[in-house]
């Protein structure tokens, strides 16, 4: 990082990047954190225009003249920032006019993290268009296969000789069970497109109470399913069983990750629940939204499996059927809402997020 003759070396210590201009336009400082965020050092930064770091920085490079020439004190826009090989970076921009013939414009860059989540979301929802049609569409055509293996196998079993009946009998058992357990499997791939949505008055602490004392009952040692609620949280028209279920499989996952923990004896689970103001959720705005986290304390989901969690057949434990999140994303979005996670060791917390009236 280089300087000008100004003292400025305390903004190294922002988290935020700054940039200063000379009056020609040319970087004469960039921060540690400038530096980071545009992936470029002092010294190439100075020597190229700003405005061609971003896809759309003509706006900038005007800006910057206007505050060059003081023609306003502070003005605030919205870049993305080209970024080879990789996902543009959607930055939000602050271009302030100093008092210096020298150096007269400073300017602020921050990740936009409402564009960010806007993104995600979008990402989120089509990625779930998808898998419905997917899922949809193959399990119709697993179906009628299932039934005619079944049926096959039933038939062969009253075929066979009585002699070979006991020792070959094992083997069509095998394919009639495999066949009923795909069959299980099928159903439930269909079940959130087959039932019809039953919607009623939902008070979601009542849903929370009902999916701690499933869990407790299953997990009745070593695990602390903590609550953390706020009463205020207004009541919502929804499907109540639906959304028991969306609940329970998310915290039914968190149980079953902690199983080490368990054995330990320190294993936490936390239903929390919050009102959350001014939430956007599919570019809809709304003044409230159920802010709803199960969070435990376990080993974090595997970083390789972390942006595919809600893919169907997608599951980190062995002998998982990999539906839970799926389901559960299903059924929230069915409320137009939508399921969020963070995670890493020590602390994986899903976040639920659905309109108030």
């Amino acid at each position: 990082m280089k300087t000008t003759s100004v003292p400025l070396d305390g903004l190294d210590l922002l988290s935020s990047a700054v940039l200063i201009l000379d009056a020609e336009s040319r970087v004469a400082y960039a921060n540690a954190a400038a530096e980071n965020l545009l992936e470029a050092s002092f010294k190439m930064l100075s020597s190229q225009t700003l405005g061609k770091l971003f896809l759309n920085g003509e706006e900038l490079s005007d800006v910057i003249r206007q505050a060059t020439a003081n023609q306003f004190a502070d003005k605030r826009l919205d870049l993305t920032l080209e970024r080879h090989g990789r996902e543009p970076l959607h930055v939000h921009v602050v271009v302030t006019a100093l008092d210096r013939h020298d150096l007269p414009v400073l300017i602020e860059l921050r990740e936009n993290v409402q564009q960010l989540k806007l993104d995600r979301e979008e990402r989120l929802l089509d990625q779930s268009q998808v898998n419905k049609e997917l899922i949809r569409n193959l399990a119709h055509e697993i179906k009628n296969p299932l039934g005619g293996i079944r049926g096959a196998a039933q038939l062969l079993e009253f075929e066979l000789p009585e002699r070979h009946l006991k020792e070959l009998r094992e083997y069509t058992q095998v394919i009639i069970k495999e066949a009923d357990r795909l069959q299980t499997l099928v159903d439930r791939l269909l079940a959130p497109h087959k039932r019809p949505h039953i919607v009623g008055d939902v008070n979601i602490h009542e849903v929370c109470e009902r999916v701690r004392s499933l869990i407790m009952a299953e997990f009745p040692h070593g695990l602390a399913l903590k609550r953390d609620y706020d009463l205020s949280v207004p009541e919502f028209r929804g499907d109540k069983e639906q959304l028991i279920q969306a609940v329970l499989n998310i915290t039914h996952n968190a149980a079953q990750a902690l199983k080490e923990r368990i054995a330990q004896g320190d294993a936490q689970i936390t239903l929390q629940t919050r009102v959350a103001r001014q939430v956007t959720l599919a570019k809809v705005r709304y003044r409230l939204a159920l802010d709803l986290h199960i969070i435990d304390n376990g080993p974090g989901i595997p970083p390789e499996i972390r942006d595919r969690i809600f893919y169907p057949l997608v599951s980190g434990r062995e002998g998982g059927s990999g539906l839970g999140l799926t389901l559960a994303q299903t059924f929230v979005q069915q409320h137009l809402g939508v399921i969020e996670c963070e995670s890493r060791p020590g602390c994986t917390d899903f976040r639920i997020l659905i309109p108030l009236p």
